[in-house]
């Protein structure tokens, strides 16, 4: 029993310094009292905009400080609950207490997640992008699963999914897709998939059954609501219409309603074809590009910030390949985190949340998995 405790309260202290050292706590502690003087001030008021910034930081750090104490508050008397049942000889009363100490451990794994999404754009709705590699049928396949997964994902917690661009593959699977999550912290949870994405498995289209490597790439950008301002210069972009591809009506195929959008000074593209007409797509691609900007800007203000963090180590998360092995029995592991996934349907689709979970931690403490060594 004893033993088992002590388990659990392991468990609850790792999550709770993986939550101090994501916040920073002291610097947090005075940036709260800081926020709670300036919504003191009468002045601040003046400007609604500057306001509502300030709120929702503050509310933000509120949250996640009051949640972490909460957990230390709870830790310790459930600590001293046990040992007073055990000094007393009351193995029902021990008992309750070893229940409440796993409560608090899957409640501060949950609150650890929650704490993670704190980020300027986590809140907002996103963009996930998933483009075959090299390898033809075989990896068109896997971005088809790599989508698949991300709208069942989505649709299980809730989320609205919007399939702004498709090109179906040859024979299978999809040259490209773009889709729309819309939902409570969809980019938070969502942004650490963006890069390489690797599969080693045996091939259901070689009929010599040999292993196969796919290579997908997934690109993860916010939505930009009102309160961003992103600035572009009409004369920066280049605008191209085609005709949309893919299953429709008479009007889909026989229209140049399809838009492609290139941002010269970043090489950005973004196109739209869901839309029935030209100026509609045109509008989605914009938003598009708003939001590549802005997630651009978000990678290097974290660059900026992981290069003069003493406890951050350099790790472009952008652009690490995060590997999957699909073996006997549809066992799959994500070399990255370390995840394993038992789940028969779709590849990763029943285990999705572990893996982001453990990609979030590690986004945190700079810990990495050498993917360079699958056999």
């Amino acid at each position: 029993m004893r033993a088992e405790a002590q388990a659990y309260a392991d468990q609850i202290n790792k999550n709770l310094s993986l939550l101090r050292g994501f916040l920073d706590w002291d610097r947090a502690l005075k940036r709260l009292e800081e926020l709670n003087a300036r919504v003191e001030d009468s002045d601040l008021w003046n400007d609604p905009k500057a306001a509502q910034e300030v709120m929702r930081e503050r509310r933000r750090l509120d949250d996640a400080i009051g949640a972490t104490r909460a957990i230390e508050s709870e830790l310790a008397d459930t600590a001293e609950l046990i040992d007073m049942a055990e000094a007393e000889g009351d193995e029902a009363l021990a008992l309750d207490g070893v229940a409440a100490l796993q409560a608090l451990a899957e409640r501060s794994e949950t609150d650890k997640v929650t704490a993670l999404l704190a980020g300027e754009a986590d809140a907002n709705d996103t963009y996930v992008e998933v483009n075959a590699g090299a390898g033809g049928t075989e990896s068109q396949d896997w971005a088809g699963m790599l989508s698949r997964m991300y709208t069942r994902w989505a649709e299980r917690r809730g989320m609205k999914v919007e399939i702004i661009d498709s090109h179906s593959g040859e024979q299978a699977g999809l040259k490209s897709a773009t889709l729309l999550l819309k939902g409570e912290n969809a980019y938070g949870y969502a942004k650490t998939e963006s890069g390489v994405h690797r599969l080693v498995r045996i091939s259901p289209y070689d009929s010599a059954a040999r292993r196969h490597t796919s290579f997908a790439s997934v690109w993860v950008y916010p939505v930009v609501d009102e309160n961003i301002d992103i600035e572009i210069v009409d004369s920066d972009l280049r605008i191209d219409t085609y005709r949309a591809s893919g299953a429709g009506g008479q009007h889909i195929n026989t229209t140049d309603s399809a838009v492609r959008i290139t941002h010269m000074p970043t090489g950005i593209v973004v196109q739209c074809q869901n839309q029935r007409s030209q100026h509609k797509n045109r509008a989605e691609a914009m938003n598009q590009l708003r939001a590549r900007l802005y997630e651009a800007e978000l990678q290097r203000r974290e660059q900026e910030a992981n290069a003069t963090a003493a406890n951050k180590t350099d790790i472009g998360w952008g652009h690490q390949i995060r590997s999957y092995v699909l073996q006997p029995y549809q066992l799959v592991k994500d070399l990255r985190t370390g995840v394993t996934s038992t789940s028969p349907s779709d590849v990763l689709d029943g285990d999705l949340d572990r893996f982001m979970s453990a990609a979030l931690s590690q986004r945190v403490t700079g810990e990495r998995v050498d993917v360079d060594d699958v056999d």
